[in-house]
């Protein structure tokens, strides 16, 4: 039986795009997202969380309909996907203990609702980490996962842009042959991005997200671009991870006191717009990190599959 995870940590994790739409906003056209204020581009904490999930997937390969684990034991199949009815996952909670689901309420002795729940955190990896509201017409209670992440934000303004596309083929014969449809494709042309996340080990206690679960996810973060390519999206790359342990559980200094610590600045001779991460030199202080905390830094992790 695996052991929830002990200390708490804290994550600063790099990306980049280049001639691609990172994130984009269907109230906008499809248009990369963007501080209006500020010009900075956006990628939502759960565009970030989907790409981890496709990943995990990918490289554990279980199955919705594979055996479920034994009560203590760690499965990891992925709760929301796409496609995916989320009431017939929740049911086979009820399933699994020989329950009779009543609609939107969790069974009446608490001690099965405990099990429901916690069933669900057993199978579902994204549910050990992120959490999920279950409470649907078959209801498995809420969890609030140990893992939470901020939206990324570019380190400088971006330049959202579209171009025009058309389409040589026809769809039917029928079709003037010189009737070319159009299109638009949205893109920036270089964003560099940072985003921030915190590990509660005390959440990880309820969840039982365990060493193996957060190598996982350290993993995914630093490959889940490079099977997740598209014609939209461009070349995105994970450049950097900053980890942050603490030596206790409720953690040994502020999470924004450690975020300061690692700054971006413009490289040495890089001049204009940055088109390219050799613009940048990232830094972390590590004279200035709190007694009691611990820093590592990955540039790259290999795939575990």
């Amino acid at each position: 039986m695996a052991e929830p995870i002990k200390n708490r940590y804290d994550f600063v994790f790099f990306c980049d795009v280049k001639n691609g739409n990172p994130n984009g906003d269907p109230d906008a056209g499809n248009l990369p997202r963007i501080d209006p204020e500020t010009s900075r581009g956006i990628i939502s904490d759960v565009c970030i969380k989907r790409k981890i999930r496709n990943y995990v997937d990918l490289v554990k390969g279980a199955d919705i309909n594979d055996p479920d684990v034994s009560e203590g034991e760690l499965g990891y199949k992925i709760y929301v996907q796409e496609g995916a009815v989320l009431n017939e996952r929740n049911n086979k909670a009820y399933v699994h203990y020989d329950l009779k689901p009543t609609a939107k309420k969790l069974p009446k002795k608490v001690e099965d609702q405990r099990r429901v729940t916690q069933f669900m955190c057993d199978n579902f990896y994204d549910i050990r980490t992120f959490g999920a509201v279950m409470t649907t017409g078959v209801n498995c209670g809420q969890v609030r996962g140990p893992v939470q992440l901020c939206f990324g934000e570019s380190v400088e303004p971006v330049l959202p842009l579209e171009m025009s596309i058309t389409r040589m083929a026809a769809t039917e014969a029928k079709e003037d042959k010189d009737n070319k449809t159009m299109g638009r494709k949205q893109y920036i042309p270089y964003g560099l991005y940072r985003i921030e996340g915190f590990i509660s080990a005390s959440l990880a206690e309820r969840t039982g997200f365990c060493q193996a679960d957060l190598d996982l996810l350290l993993e995914a973060l630093m490959n889940m671009f490079e099977s997740d390519r598209s014609a939209a999206r461009g070349l995105m790359t994970s450049r950097l991870l900053v980890l942050f342990k603490h030596e206790s559980k409720l953690g040994n200094a502020p999470a924004d006191r450690l975020f300061k610590t690692v700054t971006v600045a413009r490289a040495q001779g890089s001049e204009g717009e940055a088109r390219s991460f050799d613009d940048y030199a990232i830094t972390v202080d590590e004279e200035a990190v709190p007694q009691g905390v611990s820093v590592k830094m990955f540039e790259y992790i290999p795939p575990s599959a």
